[in-house]
């Protein structure tokens, strides 16, 4: 069950218990809550995490208009469980940045005009709790693809190296957002995207060096480089030779 409602909290002072998790969101004003003891302000930059079970005492201050999402575990997966557990786990005032306020203004419009649809409303309500989930834990915080398919992304940079690869590009081809891609990368591969594509630009010119006449500025094409300096900039930097050693050179005897 998941559930997003818009309402104003009365300056009265409430208190109760429910078995559902709930966040409070202010869409405009403030309210005061007291969650299991732990007292706190609920305001455009901070929201409230309620457990469900959890003694809460609350408070509207004048004017305020509150973006209220009830939810529970019924009928939920296993991934959406483990979300929720780890964030109703113990009360929260988390503090929201400016693109989650955006966000939430755009969830309160399309609630106060559209409010009556449950689809709606329970599409924006995830929506604001994922948002939630990743700026208190980040993305390790959920199930994520643990190994990298490197054959596949070897296969993809090699057929486009003559061209600029961005990091994007690849994390869209291991099927895994840029920033945990470019974190499980580094992990298994102990290179940056950034210096693996250098790396594959720096191997296929040297091999094309050494086993073909091809002219140096068509292999920095070739290669992905810039320029013909580019490359001959690249390859002093990093492997200590300049292009016409590497095509210069023979290979030992065995």
């Amino acid at each position: 069950m998941l559930n997003a409602r818009l309402m104003r909290l009365a300056d009265q002072a409430h208190e109760h218990t429910h078995h559902h998790h709930q966040l409070v969101l202010s869409l405009a004003g403030r309210a005061e809550f007291e969650v299991n003891g732990r007292g706190g302000e609920v305001c455009r930059m901070r929201a409230c995490l309620v457990p469900g079970d959890a003694a809460h005492e609350f408070a509207g201050v004048g004017d305020n208009r509150m973006l209220i999402i009830d939810l529970n575990q019924q009928g939920n997966s296993r991934q959406e469980r483990k979300l929720l557990n780890h964030l109703f786990d113990t009360p929260r005032y988390p503090q929201l940045d400016a693109d989650f306020q955006h966000l939430l203004s755009y969830a309160g419009a399309e609630l106060e005009r559209y409010g009556s649809d449950p689809q709606l409303s329970r599409a924006l309500g995830g929506v604001l709790l994922r948002a939630l989930h990743l700026r208190l834990f980040g993305e390790k915080a959920v199930p994520q693809v643990s190994s990298l398919n490197l054959p596949r992304i070897d296969s993809y940079i090699s057929a486009n190296l003559a061209r600029r690869i961005s990091v994007a590009e690849l994390a869209h081809v291991a099927c895994l957002s840029p920033s945990h891609f470019h974190a499980l990368f580094k992990d298994s591969v102990g290179l940056t995207p950034h210096q693996y594509l250098l790396k594959a630009r720096l191997d296929r010119a040297s091999r094309l060096l050494r086993d073909s006449s091809m002219p140096l500025i068509r292999i920095a094409e070739e290669c992905g480089f810039s320029s013909q300096s580019a490359l001959t900039t690249a390859m002093r930097r990093y492997l200590g030779l300049t292009p016409k050693r590497v095509r210069d050179a023979q290979p030992e005897d065995n």
